[in-house]
C-alpha cells in the first residue's frame, strides 16, 4: 500500500472514528446501530477510491454517482468534525471551572444530545451554503500600469483560469459558466494555470469544445499542474491542447511586440519520472526590454533567481484553502495564499483562489475566481 494511502486512511479514518464516537456518546445508541453505522461509514470511508477504482474501469456513470456521495459526505464531515472540535476545546475551560454551577451544565450540555443535533444541523447548513458559494464564480480584477508595454499597445487585457478540475464532478455545465464569463470579459490573451482536468479524461471532447470557443485574439495558453499528472499526462496534454490553448512546458514564447509568456512545468511531473525540469530562472532568461513578460505557474512560489525577470507571475493551486478553516493549514505550507503580492525586484504575482473545486464540490470563505488583468501603457508625464 502506498505512502498516500496509508496517509489517507489514517487521517480521513481518524475523522470518521471520531465522528461516530461523538454520535454514540450523544445518542447513547447500542451495538446493533453501532454495527451498521460502522458499515455504512466504512464505505463512505472508501468512496474516494472506490471512484478512482470505478472510472478507471471505465465505469463512468457509477463512478459520478460514487464522487457526487463521497465528496459532499468530505465536505460535511469537515464542518461536522471542526464544530465538534470546537465545542470540545470550550468545555474545557468550562470543565476546569469546577464541577457544580452554571459552567460545569454548561460543559455538559455541549456533549448533550441537544447540542450534537444542532451542530449536525448547522453542519447541513453550512454544506449548503458552501455549495452555493461553489456556484458563484466571481471576477477579479487587477490593474497593472506599465511602461513595457509598446506604444503600438496601450492596454492588454488577460484572463486567467485555474484549478478548474473538470471530470466526474465538474462537467458541461461548468465549462459552459466558465467560457461564458471569459467570453463576456473579451480578452487579448487567455490562460490556464494548471490543474484544468482531475481524474479521469473519459467522454470530455464537449468539454474541450466548449473551451475552445473563447475567442482570445493574441493567443491561450496553458501550463500543467500536479493534477493533469494524476489523470494521466499524456491524455491532460491531448486535451489542454484540443481546448485550443498552447501548452508552455519550460519555454517561452513572444507575442506580436507586446508580451512574452512563459511556463513552468509543476514539480509533480517528477514524481512521474520526468527528468530535467528547468528553473524559472533558465526559462525566463534575460527579461527583454520594452517587453511585458507575464510567468504561468501553477503553484505560487517564487523562485529568488528569477527575481526581476518577470513582470507579472500568475499561479493556483491554493484554492485558498476551499474550505475555512482549512485555510489556516494550506497557508503554512503556502504563505503567498490568495491576492496580490508584490515580488522582490519588482513585479506582481497574482495568487488565484481558483476557479473550480476539488474533492467536495464546496467552498466556504473562499469563492471561485476567474482573474482579469487589465495592463495600461503608462504615459510619460502622466499620473501613472
Amino acid at each position: 500500500m502506498s505512502l498516500f494511502l496509508v496517509s489517507f486512511f489514517l487521517v480521513y479514518g481518524s475523522l470518521h472514528a471520531y465522528a461516530l464516537l461523538k454520535a454514540r456518546s450523544a445518542l447513547a445508541f447500542g451495538p446493533g446501530t453501532t454495527l451498521a453505522l460502522l458499515l455504512l461509514l466504512g464505505i463512505l470511508l472508501c468512496a474516494p477510491i472506490l471512484t478512482y477504482s470505478l472510472s478507471r474501469h471505465g465505469y463512468e456513470g457509477t463512478a459520478r454517482i460514487a464522487a457526487h456521495v463521497g465528496y459532499l459526505w468530505m465536505g460535511f464531515l469537515f464542518f461536522f468534525v471542526c464544530l465538534n472540535l470546537s465545542a470540545d476545546l470550550l468545555r474545557l475551560p468550562l470543565r476546569a471551572m469546577g464541577r457544580g454551577g452554571i459552567a460545569a451544565n454548561a460543559a455538559g450540555g455541549l456533549a448533550g444530545r441537544s447540542a450534537f443535533l444542532c451542530i449536525a444541523g448547522l453542519a447541513v447548513a453550512l454544506s449548503a451554503y458552501a455549495i452555493v458559494e461553489a456556484s458563484r464564480i466571481e471576477v477579479v480584477r487587477v490593474r497593472i500600469v506599465t511602461d513595457r508595454l509598446p506604444a503600438s499597445v496601450p492596454s492588454l487585457r488577460i484572463a486567467q483560469i485555474t484549478d478548474l478540475h473538470l471530470g466526474l464532478v465538474h462537467r458541461s455545465g461548468k465549462a459552459r459558466e466558465v467560457a461564458a464569463i471569459v467570453a463576456r470579459e473579451r480578452p487579448d490573451l487567455f490562460v490556464s494555470t494548471g490543474d484544468l482536468v482531475d481524474g479521469q479524461l473519459d467522454g470530455v471532447a464537449e468539454l474541450a469544445e466548449i473551451l475552445r470557443g473563447i475567442p482570445a485574439p493574441r493567443g491561450k495558453f496553458a501550463v500543467l499542474g500536479n493534477h493533469e499528472y494524476y489523470a494521466g499526462i499524456d491524455r491532460a496534454i491531448a486535451f489542454t491542447r484540443e481546448s485550443g490553448f498552447t501548452l508552455l512546458r519550460d519555454e517561452s514564447v513572444t507575442i506580436g511586440d507586446a508580451v512574452r509568456i512563459a511556463g513552468v512545468d509543476d514539480p509533480a511531473g517528477a514524481r512521474f519520472g520526468r527528468t530535467g525540469g528547468t528553473s524559472d530562472a533558465d526559462v525566463l532568461g534575460n527579461r527583454p526590454d520594452g517587453l511585458f513578460t507575464v510567468l504561468l505557474k501553477h503553484r505560487p512560489h517564487l523562485d529568488p533567481a528569477a527575481a526581476g525577470k518577470f513582470d507579472l507571475q500568475l499561479s493556483g493551486h491554493t484554492h485558498h484553502g476551499q474550505i475555512f478553516p482549512f485555510r489556516l493549514l494550506t497557508r503554512l505550507v503556502f504563505p503567498l495564499l490568495a491576492g496580490d503580492h508584490p515580488v522582490p525586484g519588482g513585479g506582481i504575482l497574482h495568487v488565484s483562489r481558483g476557479t473550480g473545486t476539488w474533492g467536495p464540490p464546496m467552498r466556504f470563505l473562499a469563492p471561485p475566481e476567474i482573474t482579469v488583468v487589465d495592463i495600461e501603457r503608462s504615459i510619460p508625464g502622466g499620473p501613472g
